[in-house]
């Protein structure tokens, strides 16, 4: 590795690491509701830091590495958006206070740039070994993209039916009560997992998930796993703000889930008509940029009431309290 690399991952490193420490001891130092100008200002800090990053590596490096990190993070910060509607459904389903939704999603970030780390080591390592690979990996994200077009926003999330609860169920010693913001509370003797570990182990199993996807999806984009990482971790690392500034509107990305599907699809194609076809970054960057901007604008378009906006995001609530 260059010297040039070894500056660029110590100062990655130092700005997330520095950021992080600030998020936990300052904002989420106390057990509190996040109101939505606390997560814009925490969603907008995120936001300038990815960019200055990127500005950085524009002046140090020029649009070789810019250009590949803004549009992997553009691309992972779009996918990432489907994880919000996973919290909103587990929060709701477990009846998490929002004051106690801070801790919970901060372990499930970090566990998730662990995970992150892991997978684009090994998917880095199949391509430049298997070239082939990329075949698969583009053919995967087609059917994924399809599958998204064809369900559309009528894809329920049911966390009672995840694999990982009825995993840590059986295998757990669980209590339905809470104890304030611990994972794990003593009755008797006896140490239970609290709902708030369960909701733990749901987000980052459903992470997992989500990592099959977008990992592919910026490995497209390029082979530098600086590039990739950085960008990936920058992106999910804003994640928990954008949930409790978002949290309230969910509902009326109706449409998000296309432009998603269509982004999926695009650089799944991408990838399997490599050896014929070479798309251009900056050509990527527009089809996937309009493709969201459209989904969004006619997401915001939609008048209230149409179709089944009654059911919308806070659905896995109100079957939780039927319950």
């Amino acid at each position: 590795m260059s010297a040039v690399h070894t500056i660029d991952w110590i100062l990655f490193a130092v700005s997330i690491l520095g950021m992080m420490g600030l998020d936990l001891l300052v904002f989420g130092r106390h057990s509190h509701h996040v109101s939505f100008r606390e997560s814009a200002i925490r969603s907008s800090a995120w936001i300038g830091l990815a960019l200055g990053f990127n500005a950085y590596l524009y002046f140090r490096h020029g649009t070789s590495m810019a250009v590949p990190f803004f549009l992997a993070y553009v691309v992972e910060q779009s996918l990432s958006v489907d994880n919000l509607f996973v919290f909103l459904a587990v929060f709701s389903y477990f009846k998490i206070k929002d004051e106690h939704q801070q801790r919970v999603l901060f372990w499930g970030v970090f566990g998730a740039v662990v995970m992150r780390a892991i997978f684009m080591v090994l998917g880095a390592a199949l391509l430049a070994r298997f070239t082939w690979t990329m075949y698969i990996f583009g053919g995967f994200l087609i059917y994924t993209g399809v599958k998204l077009g064809v369900s559309g926003d009528d894809d329920d999330i049911d966390p009672a039916n995840s694999p990982a609860l009825r995993f840590a169920k059986r295998f757990l010693r669980t209590t339905p009560d809470l104890d304030g913001e611990r994972f794990f509370t003593v009755k008797d003797g006896v140490r239970y997992a609290t709902p708030l570990f369960l909701v733990l182990i749901v987000i980052e199993f459903t992470d997992l998930l989500f990592a099959v996807d977008s990992v592919p999806a910026v490995l497209a984009i390029s082979d530098d796993i600086f590039i990739v990482y950085a960008s990936n971790i920058f992106a999910i690392m804003g994640l928990r703000s954008l949930y409790f500034m978002l949290s309230g509107m969910m509902g009326r990305f109706h449409y998000l889930s296309y432009g998603l599907a269509g982004v999926l699809t695009f650089i799944g194609v991408k990838m399997v008509a490599h050896s014929w076809i070479h798309i251009g970054n900056w050509v990527s960057l527009g089809v996937i940029v309009s493709l969201l901007t459209l989904s969004i604008v006619a997401s915001l378009l939609r008048k209230p009431g149409h179709g089944s906006d009654a059911g919308d995001a806070l659905s896995p609530k109100d079957q939780a309290t039927e319950e």
